[in-house]
């Protein structure tokens, strides 16, 4: 089923509130955050005379094609979380696992009149994302609170999670799904981005590195994030500490270099993913120590020799990746990622070219950071 992005006017919103297991008068809600694929809005709520905000969702079904079975994915991951947290007595619990807000019907979601799924979220306040990396003491936080995430997942137990997205993380098939939209061309467009295809055709074997040691047993199946930006991380506005992993839409089973990888991706470059000028993109090496310093403290003993000695490659591979699917997106009009201006997917899709560059060219550099922390941390 196609999703249509309609606007959502004040009383639609209404309507969606009194549908939820929220006590109080709803005031007023807007559009939030910078994410590219579902609709966000903070919603205020006036209970008792306080004005409380939550957050809204409405889901892209056309890309998360079985709502329910995402939402059943999102409420089991929250509620192992938050046991596995109050267990350990961690501090602050509620604010470092999200809070679903049930339907007064008692799913984890509400369907409204024009078929459109909605979730609601409590609002984590005093924290906010960036989708700008400030510092390698922000890398290191976020790269901690993925690795915890990963860690609290380890013994969820109980029936393999949903594949919200069919090989989302799967390379060799993104590859393929360039290949197929390089030739369809609906668009017109593949003459004027040869030099982009070039790069990814230079590059296929990469793509099922990853797949292949997995299948040999070398790398476990896990239960991933697999959406690792860094603002997918609540940074606390106080301490400056990562204190939840958000945007849970593709928590399902993955590999633990997939997550790493797109911290490698979206946290190491100066740059935005979409910035025109790339020569402003570059590799950072204190930032990348400071995503497996974080990483592998979140992790602990979690991750095997194989795992570790392909943490560089996943930040590459991750890179390519990710440029592939906004090539592919362009080619095929823009189909699946917003986009702000003419050529924004070409954009990003530089970017990421760009960023696999920086990567191959410190390559080594970077292998030999990861044994130096590594024996570091087991002597």
């Amino acid at each position: 089923m196609k999703f249509e992005r309609t606007p959502v006017s004040q009383d639609q919103l209404k309507s969606v509130t009194q549908a939820f297991a929220l006590y109080g008068d709803f005031v007023s809600g807007a559009p939030y955050g910078s994410g590219h694929i579902n609709d966000t809005f903070a919603i205020h709520v006036n209970q008792g005379g306080s004005l409380l905000r939550y957050i809204f969702q409405r889901i892209n079904h056309g890309i998360f094609q079985n709502p329910a079975e995402l939402m059943d994915n999102i409420a089991r991951v929250c509620a192992h979380n938050l046991a596995v947290s109050e267990r350990a007595e961690i501090a602050d619990s509620s604010r470092r696992v999200m809070s679903i807000i049930p339907a007064r019907s008692g799913e984890p979601y509400v369907r409204d009149a024009d078929g459109y799924y909605w979730r609601c979220y409590v609002f984590i306040e005093q924290a906010k994302t960036y989708d700008q990396i400030e510092s390698p003491q922000q890398a290191f936080e976020a790269a901690k609170a993925f690795g915890d995430f990963q860690q609290l997942l380890a013994d969820i137990g109980g029936e393999r999670l949903h594949e919200t997205i069919p090989d989302f993380h799967n390379t060799a098939a993104r590859y393929q799904n360039l290949v197929r939209a390089i030739e369809a061309d609906p668009c017109n467009r593949a003459a004027s981005v040869r030099d982009e295809i070039a790069f990814f055709t230079q590059r296929e074997k990469d793509a099922s590195r990853l797949l292949r040691m997995m299948e040999a047993g070398q790398l476990p199946e896990r239960v991933t994030h697999n959406d690792c930006k860094l603002n997918n991380v609540m940074i606390d506005d106080e301490t400056g500490a990562g204190i939840c992993v958000i945007d849970l839409d593709t928590t399902m089973p993955g590999l633990a270099l997939y997550d790493f990888g797109d911290l490698v991706r979206t946290a190491t470059s100066p740059a935005l993913e979409d910035e025109p000028d790339t020569s402003k993109v570059v590799m950072q090496m204190p930032m990348f120590e400071a995503l497996v310093k974080g990483y592998l403290q979140g992790t602990g003993s979690m991750l095997n020799s194989h795992e570790l000695a392909e943490l560089p490659f996943a930040g590459k591979l991750i890179t390519l990746e990710t440029g592939m699917r906004f090539l592919a997106d362009y080619l095929e009009g823009d189909q699946y990622f917003k986009i702000k201006r003419e050529g924004h997917n070409l954009d990003r899709c530089r970017t990421q070219i760009a960023l696999v560059q920086s990567i191959e060219q410190q390559f080594e550099a970077m292998n030999d950071m990861v044994t130096h922390t590594n024996k570091e941390n087991t002597q």
